[in-house]
């Protein structure tokens, strides 16, 4: 197999081409570290590393990225130093925090770690840039404004990304609020057979930290209900 027919290319390609949209609200930005060649060359050593196949991933859809996460590297829910440490992939970024980062990589060892799971699994966003507002992390769904101009964009978007090799029959959502667009989303344009929902890793962390064991064991039910379907 050619490397050009694989997820990997095929995810690569998607997102070194994308652009920060021009006619968002007053105040609300986009980040995009897609523009710097180094993220680049994480995200060409990231999917060519994971994703060099064609197998198809069930895909897991958090809300929009965070500054710290993959505002920074350019992967969803991972830090520099995640990046470095889990997948195995050295850089030269600043460390970040990220509660998110944090849970998912607990749920990845306990998954069986990076080789397994993204064997698996697609880790993506309903929107794919990392949104700011006052300095600090915003949400697609935080104003109707935003949500507006972005909704065209998202279900593009979400068509391109199930281009790469998307498992169809289930998605996992991030997020109880998230989960309602998710759900508008695939009313309108048939994404997903089915969609299942878990409480986002921030969430968690910053309210329910002291349950984090009970909540990595549902989340490794959830993954394993899906591949299992």
């Amino acid at each position: 197999m050619s490397l050009t027919d694989s997820f990997a290319q095929r995810a690569i390609a998607y997102y070194l081409s994308l652009n920060v949209p021009d006619n968002l609200p007053t105040g609300v930005s986009a980040m995009n570290p897609y523009a710097d060649p180094t993220v680049q060359d994480i995200v060409r050593q990231f999917y060519t590393k994971f994703y060099s196949d064609n197998r198809p991933r069930v895909y897991i859809l958090g809300i929009n990225p965070g500054r710290f996460g993959a505002g920074v590297t350019g992967l969803s829910f991972t830090t520099p130093q995640n990046l470095a440490r889990y997948c195995g992939i050295p850089n030269d970024l600043a460390p970040t925090p990220e509660l998110s980062s944090r849970f998912i990589y607990k749920v990845i060892e306990a998954f069986g770690g990076v080789e397994a799971f993204y064997g698996r699994f697609f880790l993506s966003s309903l929107y794919p840039l990392a949104l700011v507002k006052d300095g600090k992390n915003y949400n697609f769904y935080d104003d109707k404004a935003t949500t507006n101009i972005l909704w065209p964009v998202m279900i593009e978007g979400l068509h391109q990304q199930q281009t790469f090799g998307c498992d169809r029959h289930i998605a996992i959502c991030l997020g109880r609020k998230n989960e309602g667009f998710l759900h508008k989303l695939n009313e309108q344009e048939a994404f997903f057979e089915r969609i299942v929902s878990v409480d986002h890793p921030r969430y968690i962390l910053q309210y329910k930290s002291k349950a984090i064991e009970q909540y990595v064991d549902t989340y490794l039910q959830v993954l394993t209900d899906a591949i299992n379907l």
